[in-house]
């Protein structure tokens, strides 16, 4: 198991918004991935702060690694900011994400969703098989147990409830603006809620589905406007909160200095929630225009963070003990393929021997003769191999099959290379110990 990805704590939201998927071209990306060699099964997670891929792969993640550098466009510059994880790191860091451990927002609950989304999206995409499907249904059960066990999501803050609270605290009256939502997604609709709560004056609603924005303004008692016609309500937002997901900006410098005109200069907030990023970074040089990102949120949510490391740290303990429970299951899992390749081979073995005596026996040969066939054919066909790695063991002097042969057919005598086997008390603990 390997992850790689990038996050709001190694990148820039400038990076991290070159990298990022929508939920449209994920299935394509699977297959994509899907297709290099090496790549047994694949999940990818891509948020407002992080993009990673979660797969089983054969060859340590290389050609993962060059495959997101490749995608959506060339970056040579990328393989400074990622991070790999393997085996029970990998699992670990998939449990810390989705508890929220990992987030901007320490604890924040729409994580948990995301990945729920991005499971989903794998399974329907055909790029899960066992082993990931697995973890990610270990997932959801640490993630629930962390949240029920410990006030990890007590009282929980999202990104968009820091951007109302960025706006309260730092711009203006809520009770006294107008506030222009554009997009109509989950973000939109929390800090749409928020706002409804602060008692913002005045809300309007853009999206590019006029229908969407209509659901989100009737549910928030406010106003919906097509994407279009932008422009000509540009200038009555005293607040901008902008979250879709669209490839490109939505909102350029030309747009908003015509606002501050038609505003004669009155201060505009402008909080770019999305990523790829929502607003021309060019804004910023407008004056009176007072732009944040993603990134900014993180000063304005430390005192969170801070309120929460108790809960974190018995989150943590919950990851971890979840991690070793996990990998222990894998573990599990690898022993017993060799019995059930064994079983398999055996009931092949019975089956062709059995259906071929039974014609020996419709045919009206000799019982005797089909029974010492039916012995005699069982016999070389179960110890054919076996038979051949021993000799080979004994040439080549390895001792550690011998030492198994002595375990696996203690009734056959003498041993082959190595001393007798320990006495049948000394072998009964031996076992009670390894299941231990």
């Amino acid at each position: 198991m390997f992850v790689l990805g990038i996050n709001h704590q190694t990148a820039p939201v400038s990076l991290r918004e070159r990298v990022a998927f929508s939920s449209e071209t994920i299935p394509a990306a699977l297959d994509s991935l899907r297709g290099l060699g090496g790549v047994r099964e694949a999940a990818l997670l891509s948020t407002c702060n992080r993009t990673e891929i979660y797969t089983v792969v054969d060859d340590g993640g290389h050609a993962v690694a060059n495959w997101l550098a490749r995608h959506p466009v060339g970056m040579d510059d990328l393989q400074a900011y990622l991070y790999r994880h393997a085996d029970a790191g990998a699992v670990r860091h998939l449990f810390r994400v989705a508890t929220g451990l990992d987030s901007l927002v320490l604890g924040e609950p729409q994580i948990l969703g995301q990945v729920k989304d991005a499971w989903a999206t794998a399974r329907a995409a055909g790029s899960l098989g066992s082993q990931l499907d697995s973890l990610f249904q270990h997932t959801f059960t640490t993630a629930k147990r962390a949240r029920t066990d410990t006030r990890i999501g007590a009282n929980p803050v999202s990104v968009a409830s820091a951007a109302v609270r960025l706006a309260q605290e730092s711009f203006a009256r809520i009770e006294d603006s107008t506030v222009l939502l554009i997009g109509a997604g989950d973000t939109v609709e929390l800090a749409a809620r928020h706002l409804v709560q602060a008692r913002v004056k005045r809300l309007l609603v853009a999206n590019r589905t006029l229908a969407h924005a209509q659901e989100l303004a009737s549910r928030h008692g406010g106003v919906a406007v097509p994407l279009d016609e932008i422009d000509r309500h540009l200038g009555e937002a005293d607040i901008v909160l902008s979250a879709t997901a669209a490839r490109g900006a939505v909102l350029h410098r030309d747009q908003v200095a015509t606002a501050l005109s038609q505003r004669r200069h009155r201060p505009m907030l402008l909080l770019d929630l999305a990523v790829p990023r929502d607003i021309d970074p060019e804004v910023a040089t407008l004056r009176d225009v007072y732009l944040y990102t993603v990134d900014d949120l993180e000063r304005s949510i430390e005192d969170n963070r801070r309120s929460r490391q108790e809960a974190a740290a018995e989150a943590e303990a919950i990851v971890e003990v979840q991690v070793a429970r996990f990998m222990e299951t894998l573990l599990a899992r690898s022993r017993t393929a060799p019995l059930k390749q064994l079983r398999a081979h055996g009931d092949a073995a019975k089956l062709d021997a059995l259906a071929k005596a039974r014609q020996q026996l419709a045919s009206g040969e000799d019982p005797d003769a089909v029974l010492e066939f039916l012995a005699h054919t069982l016999t070389n066909r179960l110890l054919h191999a076996p038979t051949i790695a021993l000799r080979e063991a004994a040439i080549t002097g390895n001792a550690e099959l011998a030492r198994a042969a002595d375990k696996l057919f203690p009734a056959a005598g003498s041993p082959i290379l190595m001393p007798a086997a320990e006495p049948e008390a000394a072998e009964r603990k031996a076992i009670r110990e390894r299941r231990k």
